[in-house]
């Protein structure tokens, strides 16, 4: 997405209120607790094992790592994740 494009999709945002994860394709993620996540928005997976998982985004990736990580649910834009998170991190 080109800047000048990415610019006024934020300020339509602003303008109309409409959630930015909707216009600008942001990663939304929910956490339950420390053992249960919820990610809408990825791009597919890069890594996954039971200690680590990469996945890619928009912008860089997100990775995870813990134990017993599994991916519970998978779908074309969200996913759902469970195990025991010990770091949760945005890379570039």
């Amino acid at each position: 997405m080109s800047k000048r494009r990415e610019v006024i999709n934020k300020i339509m945002t602003d303008i109309f209120e409409i959630p930015k994860d909707l216009v600008l394709d942001l990663p939304k993620i929910t956490i339950i607790g420390r053992n249960e996540l919820y990610l809408e928005n990825h791009r597919g997976i890069i890594e996954y094992n039971l200690n680590r998982l990469r996945i890619n985004l928009v912008r860089g990736f997100l990775e995870i790592e813990g134990k017993d990580l599994m991916i519970k649910a998978l779908l074309a834009e969200e996913m759902s994740i469970v195990g025991e998170f010990y770091v949760i991190r945005f890379m570039d």
